[in-house]
């Protein structure tokens, strides 16, 4: 009888422990779905693309319409103010852009904004108010916030850069996995499908990526996170937090 019972507390302590396992992997997923959301992760009054992002609950369900939105709005921008220099180029004329840049069609970009030498502006790509897109920097279908920089070889593929946001020389986003599937945004073991073939990279506001890291594709960065330098990024990196050598990822400490 005795052994019976024991049997008895053994399987129901087992059952305890898989109900609190799978309590706490419905909370990190329930925490996870909630850190990445649009609004948590961007300030969208710091570009022209607000109105729209608000539509969408994750920011990168926004990817596939940017080409359409820059279309909409560029028709809409004070001539006095911003110069279409070709069809679908709208350039702010506080804006400076060097004779060697390639502006691609659609594109805007914003006031005070400087694109230098030899910046490859693919198109799809809404470029915001006193940002950088430096020497060598390639855009592909972007939504750049305002004063982001993209200072210096940099490769910026199907992503969002939140306001304020710095991509060091050298860091790029990866857009596409190198069997081709479907990008899915990792936690941890908690998983997000996006349903999309190319998907770079969420950068949240004033986020600091360190020079010569890669950002795969699905990487989802909150807000005033630091990568460290030559990293290799997968995944969603929380608020406030430093990602470090070998994948390591650590909260800020707050400075008195």
């Amino acid at each position: 009888m005795a052994l019976k019972v024991n049997i008895l507390k053994l399987f129901l302590k087992k059952l305890l422990l898989l109900s609190i396992e799978k309590y706490n992997n419905f909370e990190k997923r329930i925490m996870m779905k909630t850190i990445i959301k649009t609004t948590q992760v961007l300030d969208l009054a710091h570009t022209l693309a607000g109105e729209y992002l608000a539509q969408f609950e994750y920011p990168w369900q926004a990817l596939d319409g940017i080409k359409e939105l820059i279309l909409a709005i560029g028709p809409t921008l004070p001539k006095d103010k911003y110069e279409e220099c070709g069809p679908g180029v709208w350039v702010h004329r506080s804006a400076t852009v060097a004779p060697t840049a390639y502006l691609g069609a659609p594109c805007i970009i914003g006031a005070e904004t400087e694109v230098r030498h030899c910046a490859f502006i693919r198109g799809s790509a809404l470029v915001g108010d006193h940002c950088v897109v430096g020497n060598s920097v390639e855009l592909k279908n972007v939504i750049l916030f305002d004063n982001v920089q993209t200072p210096h070889y940099n490769y910026v593929g199907d992503s969002i850069l939140g306001y304020k946001s710095h991509m060091g020389a050298g860091s790029i986003t990866s857009n596409v996995k190198s069997d081709k599937s479907l990008v899915v945004v990792k936690d941890g073991r908690e998983e997000l499908p996006t349903g999309r073939k190319k998907f770079g990279a969420i950068l949240g506001d004033y986020v600091e990526v360190g020079c010569n890291s890669v950002l795969n594709p699905g990487t989802v960065i909150g807000r005033r996170s630091n990568v460290y330098p030559t990293s290799c990024v997968r995944g969603v990196i929380p608020a406030d937090s430093i990602y470090k050598t070998g994948g390591i990822i650590v909260a800020k400490q707050k400075r008195a």
